[in-house]
């Protein structure tokens, strides 16, 4: 594990169920971070050095234009997942919704 600190640049909260201090997986489109590497963790928060982009909503004219098959509507977003044990069963998080970090930096 690396303890050198990183710049925080985004953040996302853990859900509720989330014991952090048990083991659990963080995921960034689908493949698997490392913790201390990719991430590091402050109290119920990961804290990741690179930019993360959440999903966006569709404008009603980007809606209509998908609908009407003119044309196709793709941005760019981060899907972020966790998953975890709880009473024995393994679980997931899905769709974690990142935000900008103020300017600081996570030991």
């Amino acid at each position: 594990m690396n303890n050198q600190p990183i710049p925080a640049v985004s953040l996302v909260d853990l859900p509720k169920g989330v014991d952090v201090d048990d083991n659990f997986d963080v995921y960034i489109n689908g493949i698997l971070q490392e913790y201390g590497t990719d991430y590091q963790l402050d109290g119920r928060t990961l804290v990741f050095p690179k930019p993360l982009t959440g999903e966006v909503k569709m404008t009603k004219f980007q809606f209509v234009r998908a609908a009407l098959g003119i044309a196709g509507t793709y941005t760019k977003h981060d899907n972020i997942d966790v998953t975890y044990k709880r009473d024995g069963r393994g679980l997931v998080a899905t769709g974690l919704r990142p935000r900008r970090a103020e300017q600081s930096t996570v030991v």
